[in-house]
């Protein structure tokens, strides 16, 4: 028999998750002003963000990662039920998830814990990585999951 994902993992990870990357990589591409501005806490005393032409291209890449993030979450999920190929999937982007975090630290330890001075940007920087990387921890972890085992979890036979 073969098992199924939890609707809670499938709503996650192949819409609320890639829809989300979508808005920032649009946001990082066509608002870099605003993503630039935004990226900090309120009473931070941090340089002004200057788009250089530097800035405009990194923005542009990291758009094109953020569109690299949801295509591949949701088109490579959406394809399969093998729970060997969720798990190397939500396993990459754990890893992704805690360097996504690092990348935040130049902000301080504060912005992990200042819930309550999170403007949007950080809101997804920091907020919304903590919610990915708890659904995919839980999701490695087999909660929701059953103990059935699906054919893409079979060792091969040769």
């Amino acid at each position: 028999m073969v098992r199924t994902i939890h609707w809670i993992y499938r709503l996650f990870f192949l819409y609320i998750e890639p829809i989300s990357a979508l808005a920032g990589a649009y946001y990082a591409a066509f608002q870099p002003d605003n993503y630039l501005k935004d990226l900090s806490l309120p009473g931070l005393q941090l340089d002004s963000p200057s788009l250089t032409t530097q800035n405009r291209m990194v923005l542009l890449q990291l758009a094109n990662l953020y569109l690299l993030f949801a295509l591949n979450e949701h088109l490579v999920l959406s394809s399969t039920n093998s729970l060997k190929t969720w798990r190397r999937l939500l396993f990459g982007l754990l890893v992704a998830d805690f360097g996504h975090l690092v990348s935040m630290a130049p902000l301080g330890a504060e912005v992990f814990w200042r819930v309550g001075d999170w403007n949007a940007m950080v809101w997804g920087s920091v907020g919304f990585v903590y919610a990915g990387a708890s659904m995919r921890m839980s999701f490695l972890a087999g909660l929701g999951l059953g103990s059935e085992e699906s054919p893409g979890d079979r060792p091969k036979t040769e």
